[in-house]
């Protein structure tokens, strides 16, 4: 094949001048070491939910009706077990917690609550104070706490505080929250993704608190949106100390085997370190947070960085085993490697950039900031490397600097290379049978990975429940901190399902002083779905109207107003709704009451509890179709709350790992076709180079299903992503083969493709599944699994290049109708400077000069 002007300008300006170059790249880096300061950090849900029409109805709702029914983040929950909270000692310190929380200064708390305060109140009614409240439970005796504890069975202000398990004969239960309110500007109600990342009053308080509480006794945990943030934040710092020394440990050690020579070692190294410095610094240039998806971007940069460094390394020790100088061998293993590089880099490019089709924010920078880093490390590996070893070896020749081995991997003779010949000797007997059979292999995978599960939640972001004992025998500063978040959570979960179950919201728009508007919200409740908690065939449901009807139940002036306006006497008004919301919004129900309604009565909430057994996604497509009821009659309405928002997100989670494989595979066909249409005037090989790659793709889909990993905001990219890893071996296979076989026989171009190619790619295969495997030790499980499934990825992508893709040239060659027991002839491509082509590319013609020519 014949190169491009460009790319022997580069060739001859590497050899020629490689100081100039590697200062060059020196400078830029300092360049990008400038933006590294400016990186932020970017954590937990809501980098996720904003802009979901879901989540601007939440936070409509938040805005306008004050906090929402779930956790205040400006309140801290007290979550208490013990195997009875409701006896005296265990609610003495539940009180005794509160107040010192309350006299502990900076903690501004303003307001507690408990299950334990209205026992106190109850026996002792004068008992305001928390001190108060401590000294009635003090002095009274156990039957009498147990009297009071039983006075309380139907009071919604206890049994809304007590587990589920609570028993009013015994007086018992095994879990109680106590809440304890704080004053903080700006604090309101969590949202669909409250607690998120970085340090802010709350979360300071609330760690503050567990250390206080912690002085009474060790049955009450402080939990909170403060507690999820600060986990959010930990658990990335923490994943990155475990991680990234174990990826360089591992790392290094195979590339020793893979270069065995020190300084090439140090050379493949310092790259690597110099792509990750300017990713991250075009990270914090461009103004994009770090976010737990960021975790996985080194890891990548690692996988694409050693495959180019081995096979820059490999390719000219081949040419200098074959008796070329420094420069001759560089020259030529730039020019026939910076064109495969430049493949890779581009089908690489085009499989992050598909993220780019994706509704959510995070997934797309993900995307943006892998191809800007997938450039970089094109750059610096087929340009700074090179120029780097030229000097290196010049002076190696010059200075008593030691030399170990300069032998290519799979030298002709080893035992990898016998290993390596595996599918040439397939693709010798019998190509089209062993290509029938992965069809069939890949039809099945696909097939069976249609049944991929999607989930988003927010324990996706957090530590798990349990850390690995692995994990735990971590000596400092690896060992990973103490984590309650999850754990907690499924223990509120487990106990309080009937107190704080599910719920849907439905966020109404309109002019609610239009006569009928309470009885047209009324009947979206009527005949309720499945999912929804029912009483008498009516949804159960807090609304306005559930205001209106417990004040018109205590107030007769109340109620004769509602009854003059109520035409079909059930409770609800339907007239003067104006006159209505007057009455009730100066009365004592004024704060509920705008709970419910907004101050300019152009808009409500209706909240209906949900089964407890009820998926997210049943939970979800009910609230969405009592919606459309409204909708359908009366105007807007929309389903909302945190199940319908993770839901959402979940839905497109699945489009955006459908959309994002879809555009990959397509464009990398398209790009392959043209690709080398230009450069050899065969267009069908791009057809061939993604054979291996679409049965790597169904395999990954299929190993998801077998293991149980759903897709996920992490793993969502995971096909996509081995379109664009995956490729690279294909690319480099079906490269190395063109070449060689222009100078040999259909087999003797093939094995010497296994050999040489199929080395290098051993060795990248190597080391990129194991630094790229050891995200599996992340505390993040889902970071764990992205790393497992992009490490199989690359394994299955090697696997294919090496098996399927013989038998693929082989029956491409024949189909072409070339001679096997003899050379091609070389085609031309179109004329295009950078790609080459042409009949003056690389000829006399080009101001590079002649390209050199291997020694037989």
């Amino acid at each position: 094949m014949s190169d491009g002007r460009i790319v022997g300008q580069i060739a001859t300006e590497i050899t020629e001048r490689p100081g100039r170059i590697v200062v060059a790249f020196l400078l830029v880096t300092v360049l990008f070491a400038g933006g590294l300061a400016n990186v932020s950090t970017s954590a937990g849900t809501e980098q996720f939910t904003s802009g979901i029409p879901a989540e601007q109805a939440l936070s409509d709702i938040q805005r306008e009706f004050g906090p929402s029914f779930t956790t205040d983040s400006g309140s801290t929950q007290l979550v208490q077990r013990n195997r009875n909270v409701l006896s005296k000692p265990a609610m003495i310190r539940m009180l005794e917690a509160q107040s010192r929380l309350q006299d502990t200064d900076g903690l501004r708390v303003v307001g507690v609550s408990s299950p334990a305060a209205t026992v106190a109140r109850t026996i002792d009614p004068t008992a305001t104070t928390t001190d108060a409240q401590i000294r009635a439970l003090e002095q009274a005796t156990p039957s009498e706490v147990d009297e009071a504890v039983r006075a309380n069975a139907d009071n919604p202000a206890f049994t809304g505080g007590v587990s589920d398990d609570f028993n009013a004969e015994s007086a018992s239960a095994s879990a109680a929250i106590g809440v304890v309110s704080h004053q903080i500007p700006g604090a309101g109600g969590g949202g669909a993704a409250a607690g998120q990342s970085g340090s802010s009053p709350l979360t300071d308080i609330q760690l503050r608190s567990q250390r206080v509480v912690d002085t009474v006794g060790g049955d009450i945990t402080v939990f909170g949106s403060g507690i999820i943030s600060d986990e959010f934040s930990t658990v990335i710092t923490d994943s990155l100390i475990i991680v990234t020394p174990a990826a360089v440990i591992l790392i290094a050690g195979f590339l020793v085997v893979a270069y065995r020579d020190l300084l090439d070692l140090f050379l493949g190294s310092f790259t690597l370190l110099l792509a990750v410095v300017w990713t991250f610094g075009f990270l914090g240039l461009a103004g994009i947070p770090f976010s737990q998806m960021m975790i996985a971007v080194p890891p990548l940069l690692l996988a694409v960085g050693i495959d180019f460094g081995i096979h820059a390394v490999n390719r000219y020790r081949e040419d200098r085993a074959e008796g070329l100088g420094i420069d001759e061998a560089m020259n030529l293993a730039v020019r026939q490697l910076v064109v495969a590089f430049f493949i890779v880099t581009g089908t690489t490019v085009i499989g992050f950039l598909a993220n780019l089709t994706s509704a959510l924010a995070p997934i797309r920078e993900f995307g943006l900031v892998a191809a800007a880093g997938i450039l970089f490390t094109f750059l610096l590996f087929g340009i700074f490397l090179p120029a780097a070893k030229v000097l290196i070896d010049r002076n190696r020749e010059a200075l008593p600097i030691p030399t170990f081995s300069q032998k290519p991997l799979g030298a002709e003779g080893s035992g990898l290379a016998d290993v390596l010949r595996v599918g040439v000797w397939i693709g010798e007997r019998g190509p089209r049978v062993f290509l029938a059979l992965m069809v069939v292999l890949t039809v099945a995978s696909g097939g069976y990975a249609a049944g991929i599960s999607t989930s988003f939640s927010q324990e996706d972001f957090l530590p798990p429940e349990e850390t690995p004992d692995y994990l735990e025998s971590l000596p400092e500063p690896f060992a990973p901190g103490d984590y309650s978040a999850v754990g907690t959570l499924n223990f509120l979960e487990e106990k309080f399902t009937a107190s704080q179950g599910g719920s849907v919201t439905i966020y109404v728009e309109g002019d609610m002083e239009e006569p009928t508007r309470l009885e047209e919200i009324h009947r979206m409740g009527e005949s309720p779905p499945s999912s929804f908690v029912s009483e008498d065939g009516h949804a159960q449901e807090q609304s306005i109207i559930t205001v209106i009807r417990q004040r018109a139940a205590s107030d007769p002036e109340f109620r004769r107003l509602v009854n003059r306006n109520d035409r079909n006497a059930n409770g609800i008004p339907d007239d003067n709704l104006g006159e209505v919301y007057d009455y009730l919004l100066s009365s004592s129900s004024r704060d509920q009451a705008l709970q419910y309604l907004a101050e300019d009565r152009r808009s409500t909430q209706v909240v209906y509890s949900a089964q407890a057994d009820a998926s997210q996604n049943e939970v979800t497509a009910d609230g969405r179709a009592v919606a459309e009821r409204y909708r359908a009659t009366s105007g807007i309405a929309v389903a909302t709350g945190s199940t319908v928002v993770f839901a959402a997100v979940s839905d497109l989670i699945f489009t955006s790992a459908v959309q994002s494989l879809a555009v990959a595979l397509a464009l990398t066909v398209v790009f392959l076709l043209v690709i080398y249409g230009v450069l050899e005037g065969r267009p069908s090989l791009g057809l061939v180079n993604t054979v291996p790659i679409v049965a790597s793709v169904a395999l990954v889909a299929a190993t998801m299903r077998l293991a149980g990993i759903a897709f996920n905001a992490f793993t969502a990219t995971i096909l996509s992503l081995t379109i664009g890893l995956g490729i690279d071996y294909s690319v480099h296979v079906v490269h190395r083969f063109v070449d060689e076989r222009t100078e040999h026989d259909l087999i003797t171009a093939l094995e010497r493709t296994v050999r040489g190619t199929g080395g290098a790619l051993l060795g990248s295969m190597l080391t990129t599944t194991t630094g790229i495997g050891v995200l599996m030790l992340a505390v993040l499980s889902i970071l764990g699994q992205f790393g497992v499934l992009t490490a199989l990825s690359i394994l299955y992508s090697f696997a294919t290049s090496m098996l399927v893709l013989p038998s693929a040239l082989v029956v491409w060659d024949r189909l072409e109708g070339h001679d096997p027991d003899r050379p091609v002839e070389a085609k031309t491509g179109l004329s295009i400077p950078f790609l080459g082509g042409g009949s003056d590319a690389g000829g006399a013609n080009d101001p590079a000069g002649p390209e050199p020519t291997r020694g037989d």
